[in-house]
């Protein structure tokens, strides 16, 4: 059986990082699997460039156009919705002619349109498109946060200036993607269960089949390693606790940062001494700006890309905490949990599906700054910490190891084609 997985990006984002991590598993368990990305960030032979030039980019900055227009000429939520106006027919490549499965994930900013969507499904094959997002299932958004037009028909949207109207932009988007989606049958899987019930409940998805998969780790590249070799491997102190925090941009407030300045605030107000036993490791874009936002020692690295150092990172802290406003199933808490590190994060999206209250971390009452520190604070000194980390790696191994989400996929491959193993 022959896969072809459709992305923006290879590795790049959550969704490519995920995407990229299904082909290997696919691969490991005898499928032929190939990725076709808009972004290439590796010499992988296995995944495969569209060619770029002067047109690609042109409609990358034509779908913007069209948003700014209509958000009445402003930049915000610029990219916090998606039209896909434009993008590019891939029907003919030999590896789109040569795939039993298409197979798409994020494939936003230009890299399909509808209308390429809609000759995809024309061509017969059998498509599955893992959502990583909501975008599937609303007219524009991401994210609908506590907007719930999408269960009926997308209008007045939120992130379109002014709250837009009775038949804005999101309408129109909304229509189109019904009349799309009734051309030929989808199987929708969403990353997490939270994402699953929001994608059932839109009127977009009705008689579609929808499924719950997570996404895969590699559990035995992702473990628990010696933390005081990791520590000297990442130049990081060995006398303190520390806790990790990253994000590839880590000034975007929908990760937040405002509740984690705000937390670590409480927390030193509570605990006037463990402003000198905790210290922040941060990685991602800006990591450097929270030394002066954070009341403790700040150890700031850039955005880490390669998985070995990624691991050292993991290994060598305490804590991963995740206070981002939105999220379907973060790789981040995935990553930390299989390196044997318990997790504090907040109550939204498919956070509380990985992180098990008070048996591998911690969940914090939604934007709840206090909380949250109530939640660090646990983990470092209340809880059996050893036990904690313990069980954090093995809910990795059980829920998300490679093999198993293999597996699941290959299971709905086999039913879309008429195959089985």
């Amino acid at each position: 059986m022959r896969v072809l997985i459709i992305n923006t990006s290879e590795r790049i984002g959550g969704a490519a990082v995920a995407a990229s991590r299904l082909m290997e598993s696919l691969k490991n368990n005898g499928i032929k699997a190939k990725m076709l990305v808009r972004d290439k960030q590796t010499d992988q032979i296995s995944v495969v460039k569209l060619d770029r030039n002067w047109l690609s980019v042109w409609k990358f900055v034509w779908e913007r156009i069209v948003i700014w227009k209509a958000n009445r000429f402003k930049k915000n939520n610029l990219f916090a919705v998606d039209i896909a106006n434009t993008g590019t027919d891939i029907t003919a490549l030999p590896e789109f002619q040569q795939a039993d499965i298409i197979h798409l994930h994020w494939i936003n900013q230009g890299m399909l349109s509808l209308a390429n969507i809609r000759k995809i499904l024309a061509s017969g094959k059998p498509v599955v498109w893992t959502m990583h997002d909501m975008w599937p299932c609303t007219g524009i958004c991401h994210h609908a946060r506590e907007c719930n037009h999408y269960q009926e028909e997308c209008h007045h949207c939120p992130f379109l200036y002014g709250g837009g109207n009775k038949k804005d932009l999101s309408t129109r988007i909304f229509r189109k993607k019904k009349a799309l989606y009734q051309t030929a049958p989808i199987t929708f899987i969403a990353c997490s269960k939270w994402l699953k019930k929001r994608a059932q409940d839109s009127a977009l998805l009705v008689g579609q089949t929808v499924l719950s998969i997570p996404n895969p780790i590699n559990t035995n590249l992702f473990r628990p390693r010696n933390k005081q070799e990791a520590r000297s491997l990442c130049r990081l102190p060995q006398d303190k606790k520390l806790i990790l925090f990253g994000s590839v941009k880590i000034t975007d407030k929908r990760k937040g940062i405002d509740y984690l300045i705000e937390s670590c605030k409480h927390l030193v107000e509570k605990h006037p001494e463990s402003k000198k036993t905790i210290g922040i490791v941060a990685f991602g874009q800006h990591s450097q700006q929270l030394a002066s936002l954070l009341p403790f020692p700040v150890y700031a690295l850039d955005y880490v890309s390669n998985e070995h150092d990624l691991v050292n990172i993991y290994n060598a802290v305490d804590l991963f905490v995740t206070p981002s406003l939105e999220e379907n199933l973060p790789n981040t808490i995935m990553e930390a949990m299989a390196c044997g590190v318990p997790c504090v994060g907040f109550h939204v999206g498919g956070i509380p599906e990985m992180i098990d209250h008070l048996h591998n971390g911690y969940i914090a009452r939604y934007k709840e700054a206090e909380d949250f520190a109530n939640g660090i604070y646990w983990a470092l000194t209340e809880s059996e910490y050893p036990t904690l980390s313990e069980q954090a790696a093995r809910k990795a191994v059980s829920h998300y190891s490679e093999s198993i989400i293999a597996k699941k996929y290959i299971d709905v491959y086999n039913k879309i084609t008429g195959k089985y193993a």
